[in-house]
């Protein structure tokens, strides 16, 4: 029989299951056992991590079509390294660490896929801690909304933001409440963003990220 990649990752079967998560929910939890991995279907999530002295921190955000809890993979009987939780509704594709082991060692599609997966992912997560490490908390915070809003598709409209607390976008930013606010009043102030119970982000924020630019709009959106 044909192997379908579509149809492995779309369909539950043996050692894989369909799930569904609602905001907050967890996939897994940190130093929880780590024996299946999971395919996001759709939805939004993140991974964060605890220090021994109770500060979390965000080191990833998910979006559809990728994997969570890839150190399944390295070893029986390992813990995850992180928490990952759901920020909207999401469906994921649960696979039994056995089953997913199976799968990439007889087929050859599949393993591309995940292979260029991992490459990305390492990608992302490099361009992540040059963000923590070089830029500014008010760069980071257009980053993550820019991130959260998935910009960047060709013929897309300004998108919406799932909704989202300050209190979490300043924990994905490493910052404070605080400062969040006030980076959100100006960026809403300057076009940027809209905000009226959700977040819409305007195409012209990633000019705070590339060129450092705040150049005010013609036109600012809450001025109409």
């Amino acid at each position: 029989m044909t192997f379908d990649l579509a149809t492995f990752l779309e369909n539950a079967g043996v050692g894989r299951k369909v799930v569904h998560l609602d905001p907050k929910q967890v996939f897994f939890s940190q130093g929880s056992p780590a024996d299946s991995i999971f395919y996001l279907r759709t939805g939004r999530a993140r991974l964060t991590v605890v220090s021994p002295d109770g500060r979390e921190a965000t080191v990833a955000l998910l979006s559809s079509g990728d994997f969570i809890g890839e150190e399944s993979l390295a070893s029986v009987g390992g813990l995850h390294l992180a928490t990952a939780t759901a920020i909207v509704v999401c469906t994921a594709l649960q696979i039994a660490r056995e089953e997913m082991i199976r799968v990439m060692y007889e087929e050859r599609s599949f393993s591309e896929m995940y292979t260029k997966f991992l490459l990305a992912r390492s990608m992302r997560t490099q361009a992540d801690l040059v963000d923590q490490l070089f830029n500014s908390s008010e760069k980071r915070l257009a980053r993550v909304l820019l991130l959260l809003a998935e910009f960047g598709e060709p013929g897309s409209p300004e998108p919406l933001l799932p909704p989202i607390t300050q209190e979490t976008l300043a924990e994905m930013v490493g910052t404070t409440r605080s400062r969040v606010n006030f980076f959100m009043n100006r960026f809403r102030k300057l076009g940027l963003i809209d905000y009226n119970g959700r977040i819409r982000v305007r195409k012209p924020l990633i000019n705070v990220i590339l060129h450092d630019h705040f150049t005010e709009q013609e036109t600012p959106v809450n001025a109409r």
